[in-house]
């Protein structure tokens, strides 16, 4: 496979290292000869000869090693000279590999890409979108104040480029651009703004993603094409639909209101006035059909593969959806569970925030949580939570017996967990609270240090809500005291034994006794707990914990660490009266034996859901930079007007000259679109017309409520909505031209096509089937010795290819010729049109593509009006060349033969003889096309002024060649 195959096929920088690195690593005699992927000083060198060379064979071998390079994480910076000599080379697929090298390099040497802006600007204008893109990608990479207005050029005409990918570009590029100056903003936004009308999927995640980057406030940009957005998502790239969902969830939180239910039921019961409440009762809750419409589009994305889409949408639900409605996404959530651990641990996180409000949504699907042998500890934990939260009366005993497999577990800090599962369960369900707890206590025989100290330190959590009936397990836990020896666990089987010391008179002096002795031996946190117990024994039992206590104390006053000197001074001072204590002590009893409410244990992800999910702020529970916020739902929806998109209609009036006029006013946005639909256009998704249907029954409920009949002009239709048609000035007619020179193409010879043949010829007429479709008459013969059956047009390519078939011709007898008629939308591009012609028995493969000049339908136009139309088309919408006049083509009529053979334009009369002026509209988009020729004795100066900057490149090319050969 070649680069070019790759690059177009893959369309980017990503194709073409992948080719690179496939060419360097199967030309094993070129890597014999230079040694590939070496490090040498020597390749280096080599590598240079290669691109100095005159052969362009070796400069492209040489650009596909270093390419290779750059693949293989290898810095091939040095090479930066030798290779951006080569950027203005004629070789295409030389061109895409300097241009992919450029892309990385062009920020690091940012002086010696700086000398070649001129060829990147002439690149700006290349024929091929692939160059066209790349030439932008290189400039915007240039880190560079000074090119600023010269990236700011290159980015607005770039928007208005016929290739999709080209425009895509310049959404990245605005990006950049904002980084580097951001006073740049508001002619950003105005280029954000018209891109946001584009109605390519491959330019919709784009725009929205420089739109969240640059001015994610501009809520305003998206209401008119809201509607868009939601029916192109379906066919926008993974990436995009992420970007596109995630800014269409914060444009719902601020346009509509709040679809729970709960929300307007606790309205209800917290208001007092009996107005208010009838007020409620009279207006129940209704979805907006905007609203719907983004439910609706976005459902069927959770069976997307990408699992980042799969989570946006899920996300978009549980901010957006009625909360019946949520439920929806639940299957779709645990089908991603199967993908990679990264994946689940995102995955995971976010049900078990959900599951804390909804537990009815994965209670069904609660074994899919059941931990596996080969999880991973992160993911243990987390399916731990979640059927912590999923424990209710009916399931508990089965999450249970789950929970003591668990405890079993090799897993140290996933055993501990689950102790604490248990715990939170006991807490939860009372029912299972005695059963929880004698688990727990049963634990404290294990061999494993950190079961029994994590059981001891969940037991003393139980314990404190109910302390009275449990008084045999604190016993239990003082005969294993001396067993134990982690800190935490110890200290809270000391801070049982003085919180409940009354209870087990006994016990707690002799624990004391012992812990006396091991004092100055014992942990910070356990010796802190030493100090507490001594203090509530000497209160409550001073007889025989006295001595122990002034002991203890002393210990204490003299330990090293501070913490326990302060509080060992405090002690003292609180419970042994003197006379600098003062009446303190009076108050001691009350102040550590005062009754201390029970913990309460909740789960880690309670608070999370002040976080949207499937953000990093949700993930990391801190908000993160970049992070927005999801606003309230408002009290009152604003206007939905704001939405609507009307459009007037064009009117199409055929005249005995077979002249068509259109109605409206020239506008900037046109050159943005690809080819514009009217509203009689066919392919219309089904989502559009289920749209009008939801749109079309609020529009009654409102007509009920109001009992106002609403004017049926202002009402939109599905065409006003989706589409937009770029109007004409109302001065302008498009007509017929005077002179139509007619040239035969052939489009499938006798012998290719089994005694088939076929010619086509542009009639340059307008298309009856369509304005945005270039009409194209074909003619079929039979050169054949037998008739020929059922010859119809069969697939195209690309499948999007928009075309008018002729009927289908049943029967063409030998020797037989027809002629039909076919309508093309080229979407102002010279790309081939490819198809099948197709007979009953065969399939031929022939494509139709047409010159500049047939791209074209003529204007006829007052001068006035050619120049005030010129003034507006200025700057990088000029394309002019001075040329050599053919000493034939000097005289006026043969100029205008000339200009008509090449371009189906009109003729604008002129008030100077050595002025020429002819004008014309694109026929799939309408751009104006203004062609002037200026004489001066035997050259003249031939300009173009078109929004269109390739058709204006293209078509003076064409026109220099017919008129300078005689």
């Amino acid at each position: 496979m070649s680069t070019s195959a790759l690059y177009n096929d893959q369309g980017g920088a990503e194709a073409a290292v992948e080719a690179g690195q496939e060419s360097g690593s199967t030309s094993s005699n070129a890597g014999a000869a230079f040694g590939l992927f070496s490090a040498d000083f020597k390749k280096n060198e080599d590598l240079k000869e290669m691109l100095e060379s005159n052969k362009e064979s070796l400069k492209l071998e040489a650009m596909k090693r270093i390419v290779g390079l750059i693949a293989k994480g290898k810095n091939a910076s040095e090479l930066f000279p030798a290779v951006v000599k080569n950027v203005a080379s004629k070789n295409i697929e030389l061109k895409k590999l300097v241009y992919v090298y450029l892309v990385r390099y062009a920020e690091e040497q940012q002086d010696l890409a700086l000398l070649s802006i001129s060829t990147f600007q002439r690149a700006l204008k290349d024929p091929n979108q692939f160059i066209r893109a790349s030439a932008l990608r290189v400039l915007s990479s240039i880190r560079v104040p000074i090119i600023v207005p010269i990236m700011m050029l290159a980015i607005k005409e770039a928007a208005a480029d016929l290739s999709p990918y080209v425009r895509k570009t310049a959404a990245h590029a605005i990006q950049k651009l904002f980084s580097l100056d951001p006073d740049q903003k508001e002619q950003l936004i105005e280029v954000i703004e018209k891109l946001l009308k584009d109605k390519s999927t491959l330019v919709a995640g784009s725009v929205v993603m420089a739109f969240e980057e640059v001015c994610p406030d501009r809520i305003d940009l998206i209401h008119k094409n809201y509607r868009k957005l939601c029916n192109l998502l379906v066919d926008v790239e993974e990436w995009g639909q992420v970007v596109i969902i995630s800014m269409l969830t914060r444009y719902a939180r601020t346009q509509f209101i709040s679809p729970w239910q709960e929300n307007n039921e606790k309205a209800f019961y917290d208001s007092d006035s009996e107005e208010k409440q009838g007020h409620m009762e009279s207006k129940p809750y209704i979805m907006d059909p905007d609203h719907r419409l983004l439910l609706r589009n976005t459902k069927p994305l959770l069976q997307s593969r990408n699992t980042a889409v799969v989570m946006s949408v899920a996300q978009l639900y549980w901010h957006l959806a009625p909360k019946h409605e949520v439920s929806i996404v639940t299957k779709s959530l645990v089908r991603l569970l199967r993908s990679h651990r990264e994946v689940q641990y995102v995955v995971l996180q976010n049900i078990a925030t959900m599951s804390i409000q909804r537990k009815g949504m994965f209670e069904p699907f609660m074994k899919s949580f059941y931990v596996r042998s080969t999880d991973a500890t992160h993911i243990k934990t987390l399916k731990l939570e979640i059927l912590t939260n999923l424990a209710n009366e009916a399931n508990i005993s089965t999450i249970l017996r789950e929970f003591q497999t668990y405890v079993k577990s090799q897993d140290k800090a996933f055993a501990a967990a689950t102790i604490q599962a248990i715990g939170r369960c006991a807490t939860n369900i009372s029912e299972v609270t005695d059963t929880c707890l004698n688990g727990l206590v049963l634990l404290l025989s294990n061999r494993d240090e950190t079961v029994v100290a994590e059981s001891v330190v969940v037991i003393k959590k139980l314990l404190q809500t109910q302390p009275s009936e449990h008084s045999e397990i604190i016993k239990h836990m003082a005969k294993i005291f001396d067993n134990i020896t982690v800190a935490m666990a110890r200290a809270s089987i000391l801070w049982l034994m003085g919180e409940y010391c009354e209870r087990v008179p006994k016990i707690a002096p002799d624990v004391l006794r012992k812990m006396a002795k091991t004092f100055t031996a014992e942990e910070d946190i356990v010796k802190l707990q030493i100090v507490n117990l001594a203090a509530k024994l000497y209160l409550t039992n001073s007889k025989q914990t006295k001595l122990l206590t002034q002991y203890i104390l002393n210990l204490g006053k003299y330990d090293q660490n501070y913490d326990i000197r302060d509080r060992t001074r405090f002690i003292r001072q609180l419970i042994v009266p003197s006379e600098k204590s003062g009446s303190l002590n009076k108050y001691a009893r009350r102040i550590l034996l005062a009754s201390k409410p029970a913990p309460v244990l909740e789960s880690a992800f309670k608070d999370r859901d002040r976080y949207q999910l499937g953000t990093l702020s949700h993930s990391l529970n801190t908000k993160v930079g970049g992070y927005q916020e999801l606003s309230d739902w408002p009290v009152v929806a604003p206007d939905p007007c704001v939405r609507n998109v009307e459009v007037v209609e064009p009117v199409r009036t055929l005249s005995s000259s077979h002249t068509f006029s259109y109605s409206g006013s020239e506008s900037e946005e046109e050159s943005s679109e690809e080819s514009e639909k009217t509203s009689s256009d066919s392919g219309k998704s089904s989502s559009e017309s289920e749209e009008s249907s939801s749109e079309s029954e609020s529009e009654q409920k409102k007509k009920k409520k109001t009992k106002k009949a609403p004017q049926k002009k202002n009402k939109p239709t599905v065409a006003d909505r989706y589409s937009e048609i770029p109007p004409v000035c109302q001065t302008l007619k498009v007509t017929t031209p005077s002179f139509g020179p007619v040239k035969t193409y052939e489009l499938l010879h006798h012998m290719t096509g089994k005694g088939l043949s076929a010619k086509y010829h542009f009639p340059r007429q307008p298309c009856l089937y369509q304005p945005s479709m270039v009409a194209v008459q074909v003619t079929l013969t039979n050169s054949s010795d037998h008739s020929l059956e059922e010859i119809h047009i069969g697939g195209r390519n690309p499948a999007s290819l928009n075309i008018h078939c002729f009927n289908t011709i049943e029967l063409l007898e030998p020797e037989a010729s027809v002629t039909v008629s076919m309508g093309i939308d080229f979407s102002d591009s010279t790309q081939a049109a490819n198809f099948q012609l197709c007979t009953k028995e065969d399939q031929f493969n022939v494509s139709i593509q047409p010159a500049v000049g047939e791209l074209l339908m003529p204007s006829t136009m007052t001068e006035p009006d050619f120049c005030k139309e010129q003034s507006k088309l200025l700057g990088m919408n000029e394309t002019s060349a001075t040329i050599t006049m053919a000493t034939a083509n000097t005289s006026s009529q043969t100029i205008r033969k000339q200009v008509l053979s090449v371009a189906n334009v009109g003729v604008v009369s002129s008030s100077q003889n050595d002025f020429h002026r002819f004008a014309g509209r694109t026929v799939s988009s309408g751009a104006l096309v203004l062609v002037s020729l200026e004489l001066k004795d035997s050259t003249a100066l031939l300009t173009i002024n078109t929004e269109k900057s390739v058709v204006a490149s293209m078509l003076l090319r064409d026109l220099k060649q017919a008129l300078t050969q005689a």
